[in-house]
């Protein structure tokens, strides 16, 4: 079935174009044309391929870690496509292994059950932490890595674990060689790697930090640290958190100077919305205050922005283009996660699968172009 939708401006990924006529057929884009505005096809302002959040906690109601389920899974997903993220990879955090393969169970299922969702698999961040950097993870289920627990995720996980955090100097090479050749897109995070060990870590096949400056060994003239390593490291992406909360805005815009195209946003949100004002899962607790969710022990538990509040605010705080600001939040991640030949772009053979929003930045919807409908989320069908 075909469609069409007319977008006055169109990121694609790495250029604006305007007045565009997209035409559409079995959910993906045929063909892309300037074009007049016609009042018969739909109009949209601005337009770009889905957002992409590789590490969300939560939804309005339920934290996935907590509730490792396909019910969880969709809260995520939806809460996230309603504030204007088109695709997720629910994250779950440190826990016992019966959890851990719980949430894969949960994510096969979900994916077998859901194959047109934005779910693309998910984030495990953890449990093979520094203990000195694990933040709000739970110290008890913090643990070193073995080889036999990593078969077993790496079999469990096959095509559903696509994101993985550890802390790269708890591993031997044997592992770090391991968990590369598994195909799962390795993160260096929660770490308290020096200088050496970071760089040692990049050169073995990990291309990607978790949450640039949050949990990691900060930089020093004399040591530098993760952050160093990552500064001075060109081929590794960063995700960042820009809510000015878990880093400052000037420390934002000092990476985005250093990291140019390989810096990108996350929201790392435990919860959307901010209808959770308090949660507790057994030793991990979190409190709502003045817009951030802090442990009982004063750490950060996790942000309350979505990715398009992030995208303002690398727009309206830091001054990043526009146009940059959207590739943040499409092709970058989806070039970091080996995902760039399927998603994170506007053209021809990519999926229908939209983000669009109004030029002050304050609405963001997700549009899909599907073999029998068209939707908008949140507001109204349109077909």
């Amino acid at each position: 079935m075909s469609a069409q939708i007319f977008a006055e401006k169109v990121y694609t990924g790495n250029s604006v174009l305007e007045n565009q006529l997209i035409q559409v057929l079995d959910g993906k884009i045929s063909a892309m044309e300037s074009a007049v505005s016609d009042p018969e096809i739909t109009k949209v302002a601005n337009l770009s391929a889905g957002f992409f959040d590789s590490h969300i906690n939560g939804g309005e109601k339920y934290y996935f870690t907590q509730k490792a389920d396909e019910e969880a899974i969709d809260d995520i997903y939806n809460a996230s496509v309603n504030t204007g993220t088109a695709y997720v990879l629910p994250t779950l955090i440190t826990s016992p292994p019966e959890n851990i393969l719980k949430g894969i169970e949960a994510v096969k299922n979900y994916l077998s059950a859901n194959p047109g969702s934005g779910v693309l698999g998910m984030h495990l961040e953890g449990p093979f932490l520094n203990p000195v950097k694990r933040g709000a993870h739970v110290k008890e289920f913090v643990r070193t890595p073995t080889n036999a627990e990593l078969e077993e995720i790496i079999r469990y996980g096959k095509d559903v674990i696509k994101l993985m955090t550890i802390a790269p100097e708890m591993f031997t090479d044997e592992q770090i060689q391991m968990l590369v050749e598994s195909g799962i897109t390795i993160s260096a995070g929660h770490s308290n790697a020096t200088y050496e060990e970071a760089t040692k870590a990049f050169s073995q096949g990990i291309n990607l930090v978790t949450h640039l400056y949050n949990a990691m060994s900060a930089f020093g003239h004399r040591q530098p640290g993760l952050v160093g390593a990552t500064f001075d490291s060109e081929q590794v992406y960063a995700p960042i958190i820009i809510d000015g909360v878990h880093c400052d805005f000037g420390a934002a815009s000092v990476a985005y100077k250093i990291k140019k195209d390989k810096l990108f946003l996350i929201s790392d949100a435990l919860f959307l919305g901010e209808k959770v004002t308090e949660f507790k899962w057994g030793e991990f607790d979190a409190y709502l205050k003045n817009g951030r969710y802090t442990n009982s022990d004063g750490n950060l538990a996790g942000a309350t922005i979505s990715l398009g509040d992030a995208v303002r605010n690398a727009v309206q705080v830091l001054g990043i283009p526009l146009q940059e600001a959207v590739e943040m939040a499409t092709t970058r991640p989806a070039a970091a996660l080996g995902m760039a030949n399927q998603i994170g772009s506007v053209a021809v053979g990519y999926p229908a699968v939209f983000t669009t929003f109004d030029d002050d930045l304050n609405v963001f919807e997700v549009l899909k172009l599907l073999k029998y409908s068209l939707l908008f989320r949140p507001s109204v069908d349109h077909w």
